[in-house]
């Protein structure tokens, strides 16, 4: 008989975003948003 085990670590660590990037992530969600908008304003006029 044979038992094989393997043990497996994941470590999971919180990436520290930088206020740049974070300013740029808060630019695409506004443009995002914006964008969705508009679309659902196309619709309703149709």
């Amino acid at each position: 008989m044979t038992l094989n085990i393997l043990f497996l670590t994941i470590i999971i660590t919180k990436r520290k975003v930088s206020t740049k990037e974070a300013a740029q992530q808060e630019m695409v969600e506004k443009l995002y948003e914006e964008h969705k908008d508009r679309q659902m304003s196309m619709y309703r006029l149709m």
